[in-house]
């Protein structure tokens, strides 16, 4: 992040296409060729007479001395073809990477220039594809051509080479306007103005006038011990849903078919979406096919709140939160996850949630939780957890404790919990939606969290503010080892649970979900119960020939709910 040193710097200029090159032919604009020769002709792009005495080739430019600061020589190199940014794709941004490690160890920094329309998109996918940078890379475009007389295209293309050139930021970062954001944070949220781009949840890394600030605590760096490593192999069957009020379950049903392996969903203020029974059923099937959803909001500002979509979290563990990701860095973050070979749908899951290059901006509090799931169980948790003394540090404590019950109950950490127990927590406190610990646990399935939990007394039928108990919790999840423990411990299904079970029996048979109907029986529903339309499950698996399901569900109606050896 400081200034460089030394009498000069050679970086690489990457020419994509783009507006910022573009001519006029027919009445159209098209990407142009040769930008180096219009580059020679500007002298505050070149210095022809310096050029000269140093004998730099055609393609290899010198700008005017810049005092303080070394002198700044670049190199253009054109990409054949060149394309309007609305064609550029995952597979071009990952030759532009692979281009940039090529010439890696030749140049101090890289500019590429690119068409705004997708430039969020690009810099997202390339802060995620080059790991361990050391070195700045500055994408920037324009709104006008440089070949028009009041343009914007000199000024970008000027301040990201002497921003690459004269300053050590090594990071993906975008120049726009006197701006210098980090790649995967910006958006593009105007199509006339010249500041046609905003960071909305993050500063600018540095900002360009009479002098050069920059905001040296937001830089990131690298451990220079660590080599750069570009991940070519992206998942490019990814997309964006964008939620609308009153969306049909059959629109989000046709989206999220195969080959489709990741989605964005764009959701309402903090996270929520719609609750009705069909869309979160379809969403829960796409789960069960191994399908991430990364949950963002439609808000150009603020985080995705944990645990206020209420609804979207009865779609299952799949739906991951993206905070306060901007779509475009949650999209390419799910493509560079998905394109790593070898990991489990977890592993997955746990690097979406978390910063892997300054992309989102984690709540404090998970900041703190997370040392819970070190070896050492967190020293700062346990010593904020472990003060004493005063009414100001017991109110601290009395409000952290359930945040950090339900958070170690969610990840299934056994230490973590014993540890709040030994520091006075009855494991039995609700946070602000009535969830507890149990709730948490059920949802994903930790039989020895829940094991762990009942013995210590919690309350079994405990509801949150939406209704919901732990045993439905289970059921929704199909974690058939959960429902055996909590109904050997006593939980049952209260009339309220019941009364769309039989349309909800009916569904599952329809789509000859064989787990979703062993959970409610073994929860102790009678697969007996009519749908909205009179007809029974066994009904509706008959009228669709599932010779299968019809089989499963003679044999369930004649046994009682299974339940499984407990506590």
């Amino acid at each position: 992040m400081a200034r460089a040193l030394g009498p000069e710097r050679r970086l690489l200029l990457i020419y994509t296409g783009g507006t910022l090159g573009m001519r006029r032919e027919r009445g159209v604009l098209v990407p142009g060729p040769g930008l180096a020769s219009v580059l020679r002709t500007l002298p505050m792009f070149h210095d022809e007479e310096h050029a000269r005495a140093q004998g730099l080739p055609d393609n290899t430019l010198v700008l005017p001395p810049a005092s303080p600061g070394p002198r700044v020589i670049y190199t253009v190199l054109q990409r054949q073809p060149l394309l309007d940014s609305s064609d550029m794709t995952i597979t071009e941004w990952v030759q532009i990477a692979q281009t940039i490690e090529r010439h890696y160890e030749q140049y101090h920094g890289f500019v590429v220039i690119h068409g705004t329309d997708t430039m969020a998109f690009a810099a997202s996918v390339l802060s995620f594809v080059l790991e361990n940078l050391h070195k700045p890379v500055i994408l920037t475009g324009a709104q006008v051509p440089i070949h028009a007389l009041w343009n914007d295209s000199r000024e970008n293309l000027l301040g990201a080479l002497l921003m690459a050139g004269q300053y050590i930021i090594p990071e993906v970062c975008l120049f726009i306007q006197n701006q210098l954001f980090r790649g995967n944070r910006v958006t593009k949220v105007d199509t006339q103005r010249f500041g046609a781009f905003c960071s909305p949840n993050l500063p600018p890394l540095a900002t360009t006038g009479a002098e050069v600030t920059v905001a040296r605590e937001l830089v990131r760096t690298a451990s220079w011990k660590d080599a750069l490593v570009v991940h070519s192999s992206m998942e490019c069957d990814v997309g964006l849903l964008r939620l609308y009020p009153g969306i049909p379950a059959s629109l989000v049903r046709a989206f999220l078919q195969h080959p489709l392996k990741g989605v964005v969903m764009e959701t309402f203020g903090s996270g929520n979406g719609p609750t009705k029974p069909d869309l979160l059923q379809e969403l829960r099937a796409a789960a069960e096919r191994g399908l991430i959803i990364v949950n963002c909001s439609h808000c150009l500002r603020g985080p995705v709140t944990p645990g206020y979509a209420s609804g979207l979290a009865e779609a299952g563990a799949s739906v991951v939160s993206g905070f306060d990701m901007t779509s475009e860095a949650a999209l390419a973050k799910l493509s560079y996850v998905l394109g790593r070979p070898g990991l489990s749908l977890d592993h997955r899951k746990e690097l979406l949630a978390k910063d892997l290059r300054g992309e989102m901006t984690l709540p404090t509090m998970d900041k703190r939780q997370s040392s819970l799931w070190s070896s050492a169980l967190g020293c700062s948790v346990t010593w904020l957890l472990g003060l004493s003394g005063g009414q100001e540090v017991d109110a601290v404590r009395d409000t952290v404790m359930p945040s950090l019950a339900l958070a170690a109950a969610h990840k299934g950490d056994l230490e973590a919990l014993q540890a709040l127990v030994e520091l006075g927590s009855d494991l039995c406190l609700e946070d602000s939606s009535g969830q507890t610990p149990l709730h948490a646990a059920a949802r994903r399935g930790h039989e020895g969290v829940v094991t762990m939990l009942l013995h210590r007394g919690v309350d079994v039928n405990a509801r949150d503010q939406d209704g919901l108990s732990p045993l439905l919790l289970a059921v929704q999840g199909r974690h058939q080892g959960t429902i055996g423990l909590l109904r050997t411990a006593g939980a049952c299904l209260a009339p309220q649970d019941l009364a769309d079970a039989g349309t909800e029996l009916c569904r599952l048979a329809a789509r000859a979900d064989t787990k979703g109907l062993r959970a409610w029986w073994q929860a102790g529903a009678d697969l007996k119960q009519p749908g909205y339309d009179g007809r029974s499950a066994l009904c509706v698996a008959e009228a669709a020939g599932n010779l299968e399901v019809v089989a499963l569900l003679r044999s369930l109606e004649g046994a009682g709910p299974e339940v499984l050896p407990g506590v």
